[in-house]
């Protein structure tokens, strides 16, 4: 698999059609699933002022594309496992009464030979209408739920998305847009990465790529690598190499007004670990700033830790310790190549993306396009 670029053909939003019919508005309530490679997530949400709030959620470790590596295909015990998750997400939409909702598969779906026979699967047994989206939206949906994180001072931003199938990079240049802008700039980059209709300063998509590794595809690349501290240095070389084709990284870019965003649950682990959380708590995590060296620190201890350490420490848990490494080399990778020496770690993604993007679509939130 090579890494995806755009096309034109894919430079608008897909609409966002209504799994129940219901009309839009202030009160209505709104669904956002993704089902990734590894973990399947769902939020509900009430749209409020230009936020929202989150009223229910739900995540759970499917290992969906358990095997998809070697076989091409997903396997029966990885959707049986999915769909038992998806029967309670179905519950609890109905629970809540959600109007409006969006369901997106992502890499698994995108590359198992027999993805539609299992979208159909699902379709029959939980009534859920899942949709399979393309790299290109997956992108353009995780830096929309970044937009809240932007610096000020920020001129050039990288997104990256790390999941269990993919990892999406975006380069965007905010250097054109005023600085108390710049996050609904990133707003209105929901509508497409290409250059917008219009003569007001605007952020503007430098690159983007979507790279066919993630912490499970990765891992899966290298498990007859024995010797821990080697495999890791393997997959974090082999990532380097998958991001050639991405033309910020042959250019020089200046320190100063340079933004990287993390997102994905290797960031929000390693943020957890630096912070000593024996309990998760998004509240310290979400927003947080890290520099290279204490990044380079926590991934020191993990190295140190062992298979067997990372399975028992509390701050990576239970779900994330056997990826944790595969997401570490990924991300170790993009802050050696890159200059910069902090990290802003974003505890939201895909699910929020879509949240923002239905809610804005029904002009119940504001973007600033109005």
């Amino acid at each position: 698999m090579t890494p995806e670029r755009p096309q034109a053909a894919d430079a608008a939003l897909l609409a966002v059609v209504p799994t129940v019919a219901k009309s839009a508005g202030s009160s209505a309530l709104y669904g956002a699933l993704d089902l990734g490679t590894n973990s399947c997530r769902m939020l509900i949400a009430q749209p409020r002022g230009d936020e929202f709030v989150v009223l229910d959620s739900f995540s759970k470790s499917v290992q969906l594309g358990h095997g998809l590596e070697a076989s091409g295909r997903l396997s029966r015990g990885s959707m049986e496992r999915t769909i038992a998750a998806l029967h309670v997400c179905r519950h609890k939409l109905e629970k809540n009464r959600v109007g409006r909702m969006r369901l997106v598969a992502t890499e698994a779906c995108r590359r198992a030979r027999n993805a539609r026979d299992f979208i159909a699967q699902v379709r029959r047994e939980t009534g859920l209408a899942l949709e399979i989206i393309a790299p290109e939206e997956e992108a353009r949906l995780a830096v929309v739920s970044c937009a809240s994180l932007v610096s000020k001072r920020t001129e050039q931003l990288l997104v990256v998305d790390i999941g269990g199938g993919s990892t999406e990079l975006v380069w965007i240049d905010l250097s054109d847009v005023p600085p108390p802008d710049r996050a609904r700039a990133m707003l209105r980059l929901r509508s497409g990465f290409a250059p917008p209709n219009t003569h007001e300063p605007a952020a503007r998509v430098v690159d983007w790529i979507s790279v066919p590794l993630g912490v499970a595809t990765l891992k899966d690349s290298y498990r007859d690598v024995d010797d821990d501290a080697a495999r890791f240095a393997l997959m974090s070389w082999f990532f380097e190499e998958n991001l050639t084709s991405f033309s910020p990284y042959h250019s020089e870019q200046p320190r100063e007004g340079f933004q990287i965003i993390g997102t994905s649950g290797t960031v929000t682990t390693v943020a957890a670990s630096f912070l000593g959380l024996r309990r998760y708590d998004r509240n310290k995590v979400d927003g947080l700033c890290m520099t290279t060296d204490q990044i380079d620190r926590v991934i020191r201890e993990y190295l140190l830790l062992g298979p067997d350490g990372r399975r028992t420490d509390p701050r990576i848990g239970r779900d994330r310790h056997s990826l944790i490494m595969s997401g570490a080399a990924i991300l170790q990778a993009l802050m050696r190549i890159w200059p910069t020496d902090r990290l802003s770690v974003a505890d939201r993604g895909l699910r929020e993306g879509l949240l923002y993007a239905q809610m804005s679509a029904d002009g119940v939130i504001g973007d600033g396009t109005a």
